[in-house]
């Protein structure tokens, strides 16, 4: 895949979805007009969440509703529809269903099935209630949306899948990109990014229950908010609507006649005139259940007109009914003729909203009260169908928000702190090159997501590359330390330790010995002649004289415990395993040097000769020093002795 500029591939990806917005519109206008018994306004959809997945193909799905629609309410109801096809389309290519045919073939039922119930659930909800309510009826929607969603989104499948078939591939790549705020990984850190971390909650997880519970929440505070206010508007309409109508009994109550009505009931004059009119108020509206004019005395409510429902047998002018609980504690009001709020109850009869009104005669006083019970049972009823509309409105708003916001914390936080990590954890020591291609590997994360997470990777690169650079200077530091240290340390001829290594080593000895656990011999050699081969053959004989001597003690002692303290001297300390064989080595060094000096084929400067001395760390020695003078002193009986033999 050519490289580009991750603006670039989503500007050119963006292109592409717009195309299948397109597509989608396109499919149901012509649809539409040729009056064809298929939609096609998913295959634009489908196509892009087959390529692209979840985001992209959500994008398409919601947008496209809420384009096409036209922002019609009902219309975009059916959002939450293009966005679960999106939703399934997107699952099923993950799984390679639209890898080889006929596996996409498995996908239509399942489609359909889902789009024929929420389609058939939504076209309930935006018709009246009552047919919503009717389960048979909804059945019968179902079984049919699903026949006819058979043949509409097997095409779109069909057609979607001979799309993704010719798609270039190179395009297909591209989706993979989008959104995406860095390079392309490598499958090697792909891989290592997949596997399961051991945190018990990851910042993945912590971001997306963080955001789901907001989600939820937010949307449970809309849903909440909405149906309080619809309900709160539906009571005040319901009142509104009810009180007009019991003023309008009013109007057709005489109040002058009112004690006529009750003492002659039916044979009053206008009596059955004004009956035949307060029936005719109350079929006007059809959640009016009963209409009835009470003069209310102390004894109950006396009966002035009460209309017959099939439910209930009206009572005669002149009976006395009985107070309601519901009215008793407005019985003082009642009783002075003041009005008195609508009572709701919620009784035999159902819910019902109940609406007195004084009839006033020409006096200002009142002489009865017109009533009407309004039901309200619909009320709660409708309640419930415009809660299901406001889920169904905002329910693919929502998904398509998560998406976008998951998307956007997966490629702006997660991903880019996850890379980083697994620079961070596989970051090789080995050698320079190792640390230098560690370093490569972090600058080619190019992360650019122009916020804190960009500030913190640059960062890590910066304090990684100095870190590097002043872990090569300490190295070279190290070296140079270690290099000046050997040279301090190591005599020039011979390249033994020298007489400051010994006082270093001495002193660890004398350590040893302050803790009582001291267990060491010193050898003193002293080599003999060096005067007279200086003198005789000249200095360079002479250190070659002393080269022989010190690859002689380093022979028979190690180089490794052997010093050259002085121009002439030289020392070897054994301790541990090494004390053991003092006194064979000893006896070898002097058996060696008196072989040596009866060899006749050798060059003076070659045949060796020195005195050995040897001393043993005593309980009564405080210092190594005092161990070392014994050894000298042993020495130099050994050169005395060797003297005493010499004839040359």
């Amino acid at each position: 895949m050519i490289k580009m500029k991750l603006s670039d591939v989503n500007v050119k990806l963006a292109a592409i979805c717009v195309a299948g917005i397109v597509i989608n519109i396109a499919g149901a206008n012509v649809t539409r007009a040729l009056e064809l018994p298929v939609y096609l306004d998913t295959i634009g959809t489908v196509f892009i969440a087959v390529v692209g997945g979840y985001m992209p193909g959500i994008s398409v799905g919601f947008l496209t509703n809420l384009i096409g629609s036209e922002f019609n309410l009902e219309e975009m109801y059916f959002g939450l529809v293009n966005v679960l096809v999106a939703m399934i389309s997107a699952f099923f290519a993950r799984k390679g269903y639209f890898d080889k045919f006929p596996k996409p073939l498995l996908i239509i039922p399942f489609i359909a099935l889902v789009t024929g119930f929420l389609g058939a659930f939504i076209e309930e909800l935006v018709k009246d209630y009552d047919s919503f309510k009717s389960l048979i009826t909804f059945r019968e929607h179902f079984f049919s949306n699903f026949i006819n969603e058979i043949p509409d989104k097997g095409l779109s499948v069909l057609l979607s899948y001979l799309l993704y078939r010719i798609f270039p591939d190179d395009l297909k790549e591209l989706f993979k990109l989008i959104g995406k705020m860095q390079a392309p990984l490598s499958p090697e850190m792909k891989a290592e990014l997949k596997k399961k971390n051991s945190f018990v909650l990851s910042l993945r997880t912590k971001m997306l229950f963080n955001l789901i519970s907001v989600t939820v929440v937010v949307a449970f505070f809309i849903s909440f908010v909405s149906y309080s206010i619809y309900q709160r508007t539906s009571m005040r309409e319901h009142l509104r609507i009810a009180d007009g109508i019991t003023t309008m009994v009013v109007n057709e109550i005489n109040p002058n006649r009112v004690d006529d009505y009750l003492t002659l009931g039916r044979a009053a004059p206008d009596y059955e005139e004004v009956e035949r009119a307060l029936y005719r108020i109350r079929a006007s509206n059809r959640d009016i259940i009963y209409v009835y004019v009470y003069k209310i005395m102390e004894d109950g409510c006396h009966v002035v007109f009460d209309l017959e429902t099939t439910e209930v047998e009206a009572s005669q002018p002149g009976e006395v009914e009985e107070f309601d609980d519901e009215f008793k504690k407005y019985l003082d009001d009642l009783l002075a003729g003041r009005p008195i709020p609508p009572i709701p109850s919620d009784g035999k009869y159902g819910l019902l909203l109940s609406i007195y009104k004084p009839v006033y005669n020409h006096q200002g006083q009142c002489v009865c009260y017109a009533a009407i019970d309004f039901s309200i049972n619909d009320l709660s009823d409708y309640g419930k169908v415009f809660i299901a509309r406001v889920i169904a409105l905002f329910s693919g708003m929502l998904i398509f928000i998560l998406v976008l916001a998951l998307t956007f914390i997966e490629n702006n936080i997660i991903l880019p702190v996850n890379t980083m990590a697994y620079c961070a954890r596989n970051f090789a020591y080995d050698s320079e090159a190792a640390r230098e291609q560690n370093i490569e590997h972090m600058k080619n994360l190019e992360i650019k997501t122009h916020d804190e997470i960009e500030n913190l990777y640059a960062a890590f690169l910066k304090t990684t590359s100095d870190s590097m650079h002043y872990f090569e200077n300490l190295k070279r530091s190290k070296i140079q330390l270690a290099v000046m240290d050997e040279l301090a340390h190591k005599d020039a001829l011979t390249g033994l330790k020298n007489k400051a290594a010994y006082n270093e080593d001495t002193a660890k000895l004398d350590a040893d010995i302050f803790e009582g656990r001291a267990a060491f011999a010193i050898i003193m050699i002293d080599v003999n002649y060096l005067k007279k081969v200086n003198d005789t053959y000249g200095h360079e004989r002479g250190n070659e004289y002393l080269i022989n001597a010190a690859k002689l003690a380093c022979t028979i002692f190690g180089e490794e415990i052997v010093y050259r303290i002085g121009g002439d001297e030289f020392v070897v300390i054994l301790d541990g395993d090494n004390l053991a064989r003092c006194e064979q080595d000893v006896a070898a060094i002097r058996a060696v040097i008196e072989k040596l000096r009866a060899d006749t084929k050798l060059e003076p400067w070659e045949k060796v000769s020195a005195a050995v001395g040897v001393a043993y760390y005593t309980s009564g020695d405080n210092t190594a020093d005092e161990v070392f003078k014994r050894a000298d002193a042993d020495m130099y009986r050994n050169k005395l002795a060797m003297k005493a033999v010499r004839r040359d």
